[in-house]
């Protein structure tokens, strides 16, 4: 199966910081038209600069350091790829904390991935991916998230797969539950994006800790991880609907981005209307950005992607 891990082929763990060259040539692009009025809660999820930490351009244990000083984003998510053999080093978390403190960051949740299907109808490899997520319910703790975002994989039907996962989450959400964790499922491609399905996993678990994080692209029913990049998808669940459907279980939103054209506007996505809906429903919590482009190199398009939602949310109803 594919997955984030496979895109990265090497974690760098040099010292060498974020040229400031492109972002400073960006400084009159139509994108960084950014309003002086009030915004919303923006975090930076760190997928975002997946291309950079692959190239060794920055270092993973800097990323609060970069998302407050080069992109004035005090909220981050992070990705536990990065941090691969870290996972259960608690006195590395704590460090992480620190260096997020001194910044004046928030740390908001891991996500993780490549720990196990948490639907494998298999109830000890279930079981197995369950305990792999324990490390990072741990670490989460540690650094003063509130949640780790996790897939809701699985094998075999989807009435197998339904069963599966009501287990496993429930496991799941049990054991955060006594660390004051949050377990967030997002919408991450086939079964997975069929939000009704999710929902309905949710209730019948009926934990508190258990929530979505929705998110805006990820919508493809028959494509691993779900993407919507360039409408290539041949079978999409309405995104619309799904985060309308997913929106009352959020404790995060995932702003997806892919391309802009000229004026700004994301190329594929309402952000008008999507944004509108998560005001509408009163969402207390964090839009983190997640640029998944290729058209603008990844400082611009996060760039691209905060004035967007400071830009138009600034004239929603």
């Amino acid at each position: 199966m594919g997955t984030r891990r496979s895109f990265i082929k090497s974690t760098a763990w040099g010292t060498t910081a974020l040229s400031l060259s492109p972002l400073t040539s960006f400084a009159s692009s139509p994108f960084n038209n950014l309003s002086s009025m009030a915004t919303p809660k923006i975090s930076l999820a760190q997928w975002s600069l997946h291309r950079a930490f692959e190239g060794g351009k920055i270092n993973a244990i800097d990323f609060a350091n970069i998302s407050k000083n080069t992109y004035g984003i005090d909220a981050v998510e992070y990705v536990n790829s990065l941090y691969e053999g870290q996972g259960s080093n608690e006195k590395f978390w704590s460090q992480m904390k620190e260096r997020a403190d001194k910044e004046g960051v928030k740390n908001l949740l891991i996500m993780v991935d490549d720990e196990g299907f948490l639907g494998n109808p298999n109830d000890q490899d279930r079981i197995t991916a369950v305990e792999n997520h324990f490390k990072w319910v741990n670490a989460a703790k540690i650094m003063g998230c509130h949640s780790i975002r996790v897939n809701a994989f699985g094998e075999g039907s989807k009435a197998a797969i339904r069963t599966a996962l009501v287990d496993g989450m429930g496991r799941l959400a049990s054991y955060a539950a006594k660390e004051d964790i949050n377990v967030l499922i997002e919408n991450h491609g086939l079964h997975t994006s069929d939000a009704a399905f999710i929902v309905d996993i949710i209730k019948e678990v009926n934990s508190s800790n258990l929530g979505t994080l929705p998110d805006f692209g990820n919508w493809c029913l028959n494509a691993e991880w779900g993407s919507t990049a360039n409408n290539k998808c041949t079978d999409v669940y309405d995104r619309y609907q799904g985060v309308a459907e997913l929106l009352p279980y959020a404790k995060g939103v995932s702003a997806k981005s892919y391309n802009f054209n000229d004026k700004g506007e994301e190329t594929i996505i309402d952000y008008r209307k999507l944004l509108q809906m998560v005001k509408d429903d009163e969402f207390k919590g964090y839009i983190g950005i997640e640029y998944e482009g290729e058209d603008l190199s990844e400082p611009e398009g996060i760039f691209a992607t905060k004035a967007l939602i400071e830009n138009v949310w600034n004239t929603l109803d």
